[in-house]
């Protein structure tokens, strides 16, 4: 018999320390008037030298950063735009910000990444961007997605929200695409509350993404800072979220370090179990284990991830549903018979955060082997 955990496991939380104490007290303090941007610049400037690209555009969102991308790229009505069937419905809902129709291709049964022989299935002449999303921090096969992209003169926008610092054949995430996107939302990896950034080494691209974010205001260091050439949006990210976000993005070896550690856990305990399958990578990926994910496999007492997530509840242990297939949402109806709906059904995210020590996953790891073993 289990003995039941006190206080409830969440899923995710931040690892916030003296550092970033310091450098938001610094912003609020002192970053206004000629110091407004003095975080923003360094944020700036960490990303460019860290993915070694030409520029970065801190932004207020992930998802504002992927919707100045496609704005930029001029995507339009009658465009086709493909994302993978499960990831965060932002993927395609910026799609239907610039009046493009979302494509849905299914995932890989291994990575959980869009497949790349569903992706190429999937390209008509009006195709013009691919945006692989590397799913709860670990890499898509960007080797095949970036053949096929190259093969149809495609652009691919690389939609990294949860992959910071992830790797395939030890390349970054985010420098295969013409532009990237990650997000700091108060889940992520790293954190700013609220927040993303874009990434280019394309010039053309970035001064128009960076003039789409501030309201189509004028670049030119001789015109009137008010006078607006274009139609934008206001995407900014403030120098306060910046500071705190640079102290996480100092850390980021050690955040990353935790997150794989906290998997390992999870892959020691579970490992016995011919029931449950956790989100390894495959190489040549480098996952950095945003979330460690829990997939039921096919057998006779098959367990759905909801009836198992209320099991778990019980225990005091919070988790998160895997998304759902996102094409068969009201405004997409889709009826696909694609494996993205198995994984959304048996699939949950499992508690993940920086906090968590060794005896509370086994306590997790425990719970999670009862349940399976009585169900």
């Amino acid at each position: 018999m289990i003995k039941k955990n006190k206080n409830l496991i969440l899923t995710a939380g931040p690892s916030i320390t003296n550092l970033e104490k310091k450098y938001v007290n610094d912003a609020v303090s002192n970053g206004w008037n000629n110091n407004w941007n003095k975080y923003l610049l360094k944020l700036e400037n960490s990303f460019k030298k860290f993915f070694k690209v030409k520029y970065a555009i801190p932004t207020s969102s992930c998802t504002g950063g992927m919707h100045l991308i496609l704005s930029a790229l001029g995507i339009k009505k009658g465009d086709e735009v493909i994302v993978p069937d499960i990831t965060w419905v932002a993927t395609a809902s910026v799609v239907k910000y610039v009046g493009a129709k979302p494509i849905f291709a299914d995932v890989d049964k291994k990575t959980w990444t869009m497949c790349p022989k569903s992706l190429e299935k999937k390209i008509t002449k009006r195709t013009k961007v691919i945006i692989p999303v590397h799913l709860y921090g670990h890499p898509c096969d960007m080797d095949e997605i970036m053949r096929i992209a190259n093969k149809y003169k495609i652009h691919v926008v690389e939609d990294a929200a949860p992959a910071i610092g992830a790797k395939f054949k030890n390349k970054l995430v985010g420098t295969f695409g013409i532009a990237s996107a990650f997000s700091f939302q108060g889940a992520k990896l790293i954190v700013a509350g609220e927040g993303g950034i874009v990434l280019t080494s394309n010039k053309t691209l970035s001064k128009k993404i960076k003039q789409l974010a501030a309201h189509g205001r004028t670049l030119k260091k001789n015109k009137n800072t008010f006078w607006i050439e274009k139609v934008g949006f206001k995407y900014a990210m403030s120098n306060i979220q910046a500071a705190l976000c640079l102290a996480q993005f100092k850390r980021i070896k050690e955040l990353i370090r935790k997150k794989r550690e906290i998997f390992g856990w999870y892959n020691n305990y579970l490992k016995n179990s011919k029931s449950i399958v956790l989100n390894e990578e495959f190489y040549p990926a480098k996952s950095v284990y945003w979330m460690t994910t829990l997939f039921i496999k096919k057998s006779n007492k098959r367990i759905l991830a909801s009836a198992l997530a209320k099991k778990l509840k019980k225990m005091s242990i919070d988790t998160r549903p895997v998304f759902p297939s996102i094409s068969t949402y009201p405004m997409w109806k889709s009826k696909n018979i694609y494996f993205s709906k198995e994984l959304s059904k048996y699939a949950i995210n499992l508690p993940s955060g920086h906090n968590l020590n060794k005896k509370t996953v086994k306590y997790i790891s425990d719970c999670i082997m009862n349940i399976i073993k009585s169900n």
